[in-house]
This record gives C-alpha cells, structure tokens and sequence, in this order.
C-alpha cells in the first residue's frame, strides 16, 4: 500500500501560533488605556463644572457689572480694548502689549493681499491704544502740495463722539515716524478745519512689507457705548494717486453701524485673575454673549516633534495606525481633530445651554489638543446675567495616555520579541530532537523490514514525553528483535523436525515397493515419492534463504574476471537448459570484481530460473555485461509477460510471489536471495519492464574494481541501464 504523507502546521509553527494568544495582553491594556481615559475626562468634566460653579458664584446679584453696555447690539463685530499691564510707547513695537498680543491680532480683508491688515485695541489709564500692522509694500507718502489728504495712504478712524456726533480722523503719513491726524469733511477729502487733531497722537513706521500704526486716544473721546470703525484707504500710482482698494473693520452687509469696542470690565478681571490655573481660560459672558473679562491661556500650540528620541519615533509609528489598532479594538472610530467650525459650534452649545440655566461641558478638538470647555450661569433674582465659562487644556491627560500606550507598545514589543524567540528557540530544540529520534527509529529499520538495533539511544534517558517516547520505542524494537530472531531460527528447527518424518516415510515408501514388487508402477506410489521430495526441497529453501546472511559473512572475496565468469556460465546453461536459447553479450575486455563466484552464480541461477519460467516460446533470454564509470551491471532479460505496475516495490521482499495461485509451491525466496546476494556486494537490483513493453529485464550493479585493465575507450563507450534495456531487445 503507498503511504500517503499527512501534511500539516509544523510544530514551531502551532507554537507561534499559541505565542500569538499574548496579543490579548496588549489588547486588554490598551482597552483599560481607553477606560481610564474616559473617566479621567468625566472626572475633570465634573471638576471644570465645580469650578465654573465657583466662579459664577462670586458674581451672582453683581448687576451693576453688567450694565455699562447697551442691552442689544446687532450686526457688529466686537473689537476687543484688552487691559494693559504696562505702559505702552508709541513706536511701532509690539513687544510692550504683553506676551500674548500677537496671538490676539485680528486680521481684515484677504490674508496676505495689498491693504489687508492686523488690529489690536488695549486700554490703560483711562486711553484707548490702537496698533495696525498693513501689508502694503508700496507706501505713497501725502504730498503737503495738496491740501486733499485721500491722494495718499491714509488710515480712518470713524466712531461716535460723545457730543452723539459722527467723529471722521484720518491719520496721515508724510514719512516714517510720527503721523498727523486730521478731522475730516464727511467726503473724506479735506480736513475739516486747518489744524490737527491732537488729540489722537502715535507713529507710523514704513517698511518694504507695509505700514504698522500705533496710536492711543482719550476713551471719553469714545465712550464705553459707542460705535467705533477702522479703514485703511490704499494708493498705489502715485502718478494718479487713484483709490486702489479698502480695508475696513466696518460691516459690509448695508448697515450703517461701526464695530462696538467693547472695554473689559477690570473689576470682573481683578476677580478670576486669581481663580486661573495653569492650562486653563476663565471667560466671564453676558446674557448678550458679550465678553466682560477673560483670563488664562490654554496653549494650544503645536507640539515640537522629536525626531531623534525612541519615544517620538515609537508616538509617531503609533500615532499612524491608532486609528486601525482603535477601531479593531474597540469597535469605535478613533475621534480625529475638529474643524474650527465644529469647535467654535461646540463652545457656542457651551454658551447656549449655560445661558439657559443649565450648567454643561463638552470636549472640543483642535490641533492635536482636546479642551474641556465647562460653564455655569450667573443669576440675579429671577435672571440670568451671564455666563461663567472655564476651559481646560487635557494636555496632562493627553500626556499620561500617550506615555501609557507608549509603554503599552514598547512592553508589548519587547515582550512578544522575546516570548517569540524563546518559542522558536524551544521549538527548534524540540524539534531537533523529534527529527534525532526519528532518523534512529528509522535507522533501526531498513527498507525490507530487517532490524539493524533492537534499542534506542537518543533521548532515552530524557524525562519528558519524548524520553517516554524513546523508551516505548525501544521496548517495542527489543520485543520484535526477539520475534524476528524466532522467526530466523525456525526454519533451521523445523528442517530437524520435518526431515525425520520426511526420511521415515521415504524409507517406509522404499521398503514398501521391495515388499509388494506390484505396486511398483503405481501412479499413486509416483506421487508419494514427488510429495515427500517437495516438501524437502522446500524446507531447504527456507533454510537455506533463513542462514544465508550468516553463512554470507564467512564467505571470502576474490578478484576475477566477471566477464569470462558470465560467459561460461551462459555456455553452461545452454547445454543444461537445452530447449533455451541463451545469447551473451560482454565487452571485449577482461572486468575485474571483487566478488565471491559461488555466490553470483547462485544469483545467477535464481534470476534464470525464474527468467525460463517467463519467457516466450522461441525467443532468447539474452545477458549482458555492461561497465558504466564506478559500477558495472549485468542484465539478464527475456521476452514474455510484464511486471504488474505495483509489484516493483515487493518484488525482492521475502516470501513475496507474483506467480498467481497456480503456483502455490514457489514461496518468493528465488528473487529475496538475489537481493541478499547483490546487497552483500555492496550493490543492488532491480527489475523493470522493457522500454517496449514485450518482456522484463532484471538489473544488478555492484562495484567496480578501478585499475583493472578495461580502457578508458570502454568506460567511454558504456551504456547506461536505459541504454541496455534498448540494447537487449
């Protein structure tokens, strides 16, 4: 039967396997990351929520802090007069408005166009300071020529005065440094009267990129409930001195009102100065929505990466595949950050539900930050004044997850590295020693079936389940050792046992014809004679093939010609075998072997003797020498029956008979002695059919003796075995 081979996972493979159940290490961790995250925010929710409710309680019956506003504006932008801390120079120079004053620039028209500019409002000691930085790269001066003052870039300021009268001042540029400003006709031609108006005084300093203005004037000029609006009027041909474009912070919708400057009320500010953390923003909102005080700064700026820290490179990889890692993990969509939109939406429903009484907080996004924006209302009576809002940067919360899912990731890294290397270490040692095992188990056994060892060595004395394996082996080859040598003895014990019957009655059967002279010629005495001569030819045979290994290993060698042995023994078989046509074929040389003669004539006999038994009436049985490098071959072939397809394989194995039952007395040992023979010569044999498929051909190597006196021209003309089968047809 063929053996069939189970294929399957290797056994390092099923331990790499089983080593990947430790991924629900990292799994388990991360999900206990993403818990504890969460209650980390809603714990800090509730805490912004706590303190927004403090610091709404500070104003709560304080009305007379929100009355300094009208109750409804509508269609303005709120210009923002932030207090200043320090006294401020008019020199064009930022640096003296705080270290927070560039982020609060507010920009008008196209960023980056011609006339588009940057505005900052501040108030101290009872001014109202102004700075405008304009992109302009070409600055047309005003011409003292011309008493109109729009033929040249100029800078517009248009508010309510406190008389309730339109006030229109153009700040006019007739070098760099300190500017005029003029009171001016309501075409914004000419100057309303011929002087100055002193009471707006600052600088104005040119450079390639443009303009920066800097100005203050009195806020009782303006007033804490007027409209107040800034336009810059740009020149740019300075041969037609024609308007090129405006800037302005006035509404462009058709309504007639300026943008409200809105002044912070310093007590509001004086009272959460001191209430502020780091990370966080206090905003302090009317019930318009309006800002009345605000303190604190969150940060929000990018994170510097770190290129050449193992950490950064481990939050960078990490940060890439989150979103998958979070997702499978999870079953959720890792939020990404907000549009400015959506955030501004999220702190307007902030301010919403806060204005409506009901305290909230809620998570916005941006810019790889997450802010917790909380907020209170503050009441009087039976109304609601304001609003209390509290934002709070989770950079901290943010810090300590990324620096847990960065141990996560390296824990998990390292840890799985290493079980993976111990895994495949023990795997390969384990299955080294499976394949060690293997090959002496193998080993014990050759490929007829003989036992070579009756024990095992390799992992014998081992005390785990491959060392139980080695000894159940071990056991098991003892005990068919012991079978098998009952097996090779026996026949020799039953040739004792059977000739002295078998002599008895052969004896018996000769003094019964003296006896009885009549039965001589009996068919049935014939029989008797033929049946008792079987049965002894018989057990000789299984005794001679049981002991012909042992009575192998006393034979002795020589060195003789093969070919002149192969030709004589066919001339001897055709005069023994006379109704056989026998033909030879050698090469013309002597081909020396170191071989026992005896012995390869008995192989001999056995392969012809099954070889007349096949063969076709009339046709020859050819054999053939044939030298091929380090081996020679003889060939015995004869024309008749073919090989069945799946006899090769058992053709040589002992008491193996492919004569069919009509042949019951051949038991297999003529073809198992030729193997045995051959395998004693350091050779072997096989048989196959012939390339025509008109008979079969039985094919022995064995060793060639180097240096006898064959030519290398012979060597050279040597055929292979496919040569000879061709050969012998």
């Amino acid at each position: 039967m063929k053996a069939y081979r189970v294929k399957g996972p290797r056994l390092g493979t099923k331990l790499m396997l089983l080593g990947l159940t430790m991924l629900v290490v990292p799994w388990f961790s991360y999900r206990q990351i993403v818990v504890m995250e969460r209650l980390l925010i809603q714990a800090e929710s509730q805490n912004q929520i706590r303190h927004a409710t403090t610091v709404s309680s500070l104003f709560n019956g304080r009305d007379e802090l929100f009355r300094d506003l009208p109750v409804n504006v509508e269609d303005f932008e709120n210009l923002f007069a932030y207090p200043l801390e320090q006294p401020v120079r008019l020199d064009g120079d930022l640096t003296d408005w705080g270290d927070t004053a560039e982020s609060r620039l507010l920009s008008f028209g196209t960023p980056g166009a011609d006339g588009s500019f940057e505005l900052i409002l501040g108030e101290r000691a009872g001014q109202l300071y102004g700075f405008v930085r304009v992109k302009d790269p070409q600055t047309i001066y005003r011409d003292r020529s011309k008493l109109r003052l729009d033929l040249a870039d100029h800078l517009r300021l248009k508010f309510i005065g406190a008389d309730a009268e339109d006030e229109l001042i153009a700040l006019t540029i007739t070098e760099s440094g300190p500017f005029t400003a003029y009171q001016m006709d309501a075409e914004w031609r000419f100057a309303a009267n011929g002087d100055p108006d002193t009471r707006v005084q600052g600088v104005a300093q040119t450079s390639d990129d443009g303009i920066v203005f800097e100005f203050r004037l009195p806020i009782e000029v303006v007033g804490s409930r007027r409209y107040f609006g800034i336009t810059y009027v740009d020149i740019d041909d300075i041969e037609t001195r024609a308007i090129a474009n405006f800037t302005q912070t006035l509404p462009t919708d058709g309504s007639e009102g300026f943008n409200l400057v809105v002044f912070r009320s310093p007590e509001a500010l004086s009272i959460i100065e001191g209430l502020r953390y780091s990370g966080t923003a206090i905003t302090v909102l009317d019930n318009q929505r309006r800002v009345r005080a605000r303190t604190g700064n969150m940060d929000l700026s990018e994170p510097i990466p770190s290129d050449g820290d193992l950490g950064g490179v481990v939050d960078r990889a990490f940060a890439s595949i989150r979103p998958v890692v979070h997702r499978v993990i999870t079953g959720e969509t890792l939020p990404d950050s907000e549009a400015p939109e959506d955030a501004e939406r999220i702190v307007g429903e902030v301010i919403a539900s806060t204005l409506e009484g009901e305290p909230i907080a809620l998570r916005r996004r941006t810019a790889g930050h997450e802010v917790i924006v909380a907020g209170n209302p503050i009441v009087s009576k039976d109304r609601i004044l304001g609003a209390v809002i509290v934002e709070q940067n989770t950079d901290e919360i943010l810090s300590f997850q990324q620096q847990a899912l960065r141990q996560v990731v390296l824990l998990s890294v390292v840890s799985l590295f290493a079980i993976f290397v111990a895994l495949l270490a023990f795997a390969g040692r384990l299955a080294w020693r499976i394949r060690k095992l293997r090959r002496e188990a193998s080993a014990a056994i050759d490929q007829y079936g003989r036992l070579r060892a009756s024990t095992l060595y390799r992992e014998n004395n081992a005390g785990d389940e491959i060392g139980d394996l080695s000894r159940a082996v071990s056991g098991m080859l003892s005990k068919l050792a012991q079978h098998n040598q009952f097996l090779e003895t026996m026949p020799r014990t039953l040739r004792h046992e059977i000739n002295n019957p078998l002599n008895t009655l052969s004896t018996s059967l000769q003094n019964l014809e003296l006896e009885i002279p009549e039965i001589k010629d009996s068919k049935y005495l014939d029989s008797a004679k033929r049946g008792v001569m079987r049965i002894g030819a018989i057990v000789q045979n299984l005794a001679d093939a049981a002991s012909l290994e042992e009575s192998l290993e006393s034979e002795e060698k020589e060195r003789i010609d093969l070919n002149q042995l192969l030709g004589n023994y066919v001339n001897n078989c055709s005069l023994t075998h006379s109704n056989c046509k026998f033909v030879y074929k050698g090469p013309s040389s002597p081909v020396m072997a170191n071989v026992a003669d005896y012995r390869i004539e008995q192989m001999l006999d056995k392969i012809i003797d099954n070889a007349i038994d096949f063969h076709r009436s009339n046709s020859p049985i050819r054999v053939q020498l044939d030298t091929v490098r380090d081996y020679l071959q003889i060939t015995v072939a004869n024309r008749g029956p073919t090989l069945p397809e799946d006899s090769t394989a058992t053709l040589f194995d002992s008491m193996v008979s492919h004569r069919g039952p009509q042949n019951r007395l051949h038991f297999g040992l003529g073809l198992y002695v030729v193997r045995i023979i051959a395998e004693y010569h350091g050779g072997f044999v096989r048989a196959m059919n012939l390339t025509d498929g008109s008979g079969v051909a039985v094919l022995i190597q064995l060793p060639r003796v180097r240096g006898d006196s064959s030519s290398d021209k012979e060597t050279a003309n040597s055929r292979s075995s496919g040569e000879a089968l061709r050969a012998v047809r």
